[in-house]
């Protein structure tokens, strides 16, 4: 992809960014397509202006020191800025250009993800979308650091750099066959299924935490049958009858609208067991424009997905 972003500010902050994100001078040269003694220079002529060390050479790469973070911090509201105006400047033009980068998860990348990028599509064809695939505990990171625009994971965390574009509630159910006992009830709870093979998310999902006190209040072992760290692999456990899973709806919209499994909602008590997923963006800097139309179709998409 041709590099269209602005030059506005000195170089000298895009190859420090460059170098922030790879940890590398080599790997930064790469990126830029520029020699890796130009990168070295910049860094070098850098780390005198602001008359000290920016990173430290360790065997394993460059890592920030405490004067490189403090210019971290400013260096990603820069860019940000200048790529917010950059896509101001093509509305202007009537191009309605830009790039969004996306951190979220796996299985959001089944329905919710593909759909909103495909309205993107029908009405910006000339934005580009990188989508990374994290765990949630990573989302604020890599949207604080600047290597991202959006986040749209369940439940992250709040804090005082992130800020809520939009968020849903998704139902945590138990997942099986349509031919299971359970599959025509309105709800279930723990006990129901507590002689069936019971498949869990592994600890990279947000979800386990909040699962395993239940298991223990229902007086169930924490450990399942089967437990993985795959939305897909939970799905084609449930496929070849090897138990019922306890998740979302969310990566599993092609089976359930084709009738291969069911998902009944659990209820603990009472209550059902939700799952808050949170679209998130940087708190201090405004989104660019190609970045508000992808979270507001993902917006969409969120309202309109049960």
């Amino acid at each position: 992809m041709i590099d269209r972003r602005l030059r506005i500010h000195a170089a000298a902050l895009h190859y420090f960014d460059a170098v922030r994100r790879s940890g590398s001078i080599r790997a930064a040269s790469r990126q830029l397509n520029v020699a890796s003694s130009a990168v070295n220079r910049q860094i070098l002529a850098l780390e005198q202006e602001v008359r000290a060390p920016l990173f430290e050479r360790l065997p394993s790469g460059l890592k920030l020191t405490a004067a490189g973070e403090v210019l971290a911090g400013h260096v990603i509201g820069v860019l940000r800025d200048a790529e917010r105006v950059q896509s101001a400047l093509d509305a202007l033009k009537g191009l309605q250009a830009g790039h969004v980068d996306l951190v979220t998860l796996e299985g959001l990348c089944h329905h919710i993800v593909p759909q909103a990028i495909e309205r993107m599509n029908a009405r910006y064809p000339r934005v580009t979308i990188g989508v990374a695939i994290v765990q949630s505990a990573d989302v604020p990171d890599a949207i604080a650091d600047g290597g991202a625009h959006l986040g749209l994971a369940f439940e992250v965390r709040a804090q005082p750099g992130l800020r809520l574009i939009a968020s849903g509630t998704y139902r945590v159910g138990v997942v099986a066959l349509p031919d299971n006992p359970l599959a025509g009830r309105d709800n279930v709870t723990l006990n129901d299924i507590r002689d069936q093979a019971v498949i869990l998310p592994k600890e990279n999902f947000a979800n386990r935490a909040q699962l395993d006190p239940l298991m223990r209040n229902a007086g169930m072992v924490v450990r399942g049958r089967y437990e993985a760290g795959s939305i897909d692999l939970m799905k084609q456990l449930v496929l070849r009858g090897l138990g019922v899973a306890l998740m979302t709806r969310v990566g599993l919209e092609a089976e359930l609208a084709a009738g291969r499994l069911v998902h009944i909602p659990l209820r603990h008590g009472r209550a059902g067991v939700d799952r808050l997923l949170g679209l998130c963006a940087r708190a201090a800097t405004p989104l660019p424009l190609a970045a508000e139309m992808l979270a507001h179709h993902l917006s969409e998409v969120l309202a309109q997905t049960p």
